[in-house]
């Protein structure tokens, strides 16, 4: 039977659940400033004019979705482990685990092995009709695990025929069968000298056993105040970042892309009260310059008739103006 595919949610599910909050805080940072960031740095004209779509907020709904399943998904995380170490706690014999479902047993094996060092996945491909049910690796080895809650019937041989194919089609390391019933000679028998490992009901009772017997106190993985202040610490500074972002600055002016795009376009300018009545500016004028023109040069006749007015002139004055015997008083 094929793997199911398991979804992105549902593998981090399978994580620890701090994983889950952790991962799911750096998609929405990713989503929600990252691509915005990527696109805007594009010489693309397209994914540039799409980053400045985004820097107003059009991918929020988008990351706070991705964000919030992650949470969901490290919620599970959380509870799934508090119900399998609560499943393992709660078995007290034989009717025990006969009473539950082959989903629960299923549960309960893979939480057996966990307590024992393995790292354990819950394939999906099992199921009540057979196949493997759990992976389990340990110091680099692949380790396959089927589970039978079989509570009257006994595992026959072709079950163990048909596994030991599937470890060497997989290159497992080895095999382990969990059976309620237990098994038949002939499966014992072919599973003898093979990386194959038989554990029926009293085995599995008797390790579950030992686990209770050596629980430890509850780790920090296990405490709810933990889980729910870490998930409401990543909601809230989520919460608290702005969803639209600034424009990139210009390297040459130190101002945003939009500002520079606004200071090139023309500026309009709207009329005040102040500018209802303009007052016009004295408009300074320039003083004319004087332009002075030689006269022509004068005559012999000219000249002598000049010189004979200036002494007739010099005379009248010499006349006219009385000498100062004394200076005038001040």
């Amino acid at each position: 039977m094929p793997k199911r595919r398991e979804s992105g949610i549902e593998f981090v599910a399978t994580l620890v659940w701090p994983a889950g909050i952790v991962l799911g805080f750096l998609a929405f940072i990713g989503i929600q400033y990252g691509l915005n960031w990527i696109w805007r740095s594009s010489d693309n004209p397209f994914l540039s004019g799409l980053g400045k779509v985004a820097a107003t907020g059009m991918l929020a709904p988008f990351a706070w979705l991705i964000l919030v399943a992650f949470c969901a998904a490290s919620a599970a995380s959380f509870f799934s482990r508090r119900k399998r170490r609560q499943l393992l706690d709660a078995q007290t014999g034989m009717d025990s685990l006969r009473s539950m479902d082959w989903r629960t047993f299923e549960l309960l094996v893979g939480e057996a092995f966990r307590q024992q060092g393995y790292a354990a996945e819950e394939t999906g491909q099992g199921g009540a009709d057979g196949g493997v049910d759990l992976v389990l690796r340990k110091n680099g080895q692949k380790i396959l695990v089927q589970c039978k809650q079989w509570r009257a019937q006994r595992v026959g041989v072709q079950v163990v025929r048909e596994m030991f194919g599937i470890l060497v089609d997989q290159d497992a390391a080895a095999v382990k069968i969990v059976a309620l019933g237990g098994y038949t000679p002939d499966a014992a028998a072919f599973a003898r000298n093979k990386p194959i490992e038989l554990i029926d009901g009293r085995t599995l009772l008797s390790t579950v056993t030992r686990l209770q017997a050596k629980k430890e106190p509850d780790g920090p993985l296990d405490n709810p105040l933990l889980f729910a202040g870490s998930l409401a610490a990543c909601l809230l500074i989520a919460f608290a970042l702005p969803s639209r972002q600034s424009q990139p600055s210009s390297p040459s002016t130190g101002r945003s892309i939009s500002s520079v795009d606004d200071a090139k376009a023309p500026a309009t300018f709207l009329p005040t009260a102040s500018m209802a009545h303009p007052i016009p500016a004295p408009v300074a004028t320039q003083p004319t310059k004087k332009i002075y023109k030689a006269s022509a040069p004068m005559s012999s006749e000219e000249l002598r008739d000049w010189e004979k007015r200036n002494r007739e002139a010099m005379k009248i004055m010499e006349k006219t103006t009385p000498e100062l015997e004394a200076p005038p008083p001040h």
